[in-house]
């Protein structure tokens, strides 16, 4: 079998658009799962954040778990066309402002109680909405403003522990403004992608992040020469494995909530998302002794509360923007 056979195999045409079957429990089963491989992965990074720099940390995330990501396009049969594309800048954008939540949402996670960190992350959707608007010109009306008010005031809450102390530079402080600020890149990477959806293919837009992330990441190395704080470890064989664990566990979740919406509406989807409040309480209390305090236990429900409204009312005026268009649509009989 020659070399050209071989490629010949992954560069055939890409999966078809219609590969797509409305099967929700199964939608929602890979979406759960999603959830425990992120969790793993967020729990090795939280162990291994004691001695392993964010930067490396964040470089085992991508470069492991590009191998997950390229066996997915490979059997899609879009292994060569996913690199492939006429808009490198933006995938290059896209990439800088994943990287940067990354960043921010690992070194929260190392700062912060895992309950906190994650209710902090739920701000990501109330976000979207405040940037869809100035930044894409979506409508928004009084019903998502008012859920994303209240939203943001929850996530007050979640921050009012953190906040209370008279110096910035404390961990727990610097951890709730650095969650913040992950909240708010992850949003922004969420904008870049619906952007890049326009003229790409999903599979050129997963690999190309994984792995101009992984490029990106390599940055911080020689940081380590100005501030020995970031300067990257030689893993022992413990560390290495938890760094592994991290890369292959994203990338794993990643495919499993990519697959999730073949069987199911995001709208009936999303919601599972809070779930992650879940695990975070119970790993943060069988493996880090973490209990959260009421304000992050009240917080975190006003957020999802808001959340899960804003989810309903995209999917409502979907459902609407659907029958508008069937309504104008000229009759075919």
């Amino acid at each position: 079998m020659t070399l050209r056979s071989v490629l010949s195999r992954f560069s055939g045409p890409p999966a078809q658009s219609g590969m797509t079957r409305h099967a929700p429990l199964i939608g929602i089963s890979l979406k759960l799962a999603s959830t425990i491989a992120f969790f793993m992965m967020a729990t090795a990074l939280k162990i291994a954040a004691d001695t392993v720099p964010i930067g490396e940390l964040v470089f085992a995330r991508n470069f492991f778990g590009l191998f997950p990501v390229l066996l997915m396009v490979a059997m899609r049969g879009e292994l060569v066309l996913a690199f492939r594309t006429k808009n490198p800048k933006g995938h290059l954008t896209r990439a800088t402002v994943g990287l940067s939540a990354m960043v921010c949402s690992f070194t929260a996670l190392y700062l912060l109680p895992l309950p906190d960190a994650t209710a902090i992350g739920f701000a990501t959707p109330l976000f979207v909405v405040v940037l869809a608007f100035f930044l894409l010109g979506e409508q928004v009306r009084i019903y998502r403003w008012s859920a994303v008010v209240i939203g943001f005031l929850g996530i007050l809450v979640v921050l009012s522990p953190h906040l209370g102390e008279k110096e910035l530079d404390n961990a727990s402080t610097l951890g709730a403004l650095l969650g913040t600020a992950g909240a708010g890149f992850g949003a922004l990477a969420m904008i870049t992608v619906r952007k890049l959806c326009e003229t790409e293919r999903t599979s050129t837009i997963v690999t190309w992040f994984a792995g101009s992330a992984t490029v990106l990441s390599l940055l911080t190395l020689p940081l380590g020469l100005v501030v020995p704080e970031f300067a990257w470890v030689v893993p022992d064989a413990e560390t290495a494995g938890l760094l592994l664990l991290i890369g292959l566990a994203g990338g794993v979740g990643q495919i499993l909530l990519t697959q999730s919406y073949r069987f199911a509406d995001a709208s009936t989807i999303a919601p599972f998302d809070y779930v992650n409040m879940l695990w975070a309480i119970i790993v943060g209390w069988l493996i880090f002794s973490e209990i959260p305090v009421p304000e992050v236990v009240i917080g975190a429900l006003i957020v999802i509360a808001a959340g899960v409204f804003v989810i309903y009312r995209e999917h409502k005026l979907g459902l609407d923007r659907t029958k508008s268009r069937r309504a104008s649509s000229p009759s075919r009989s």
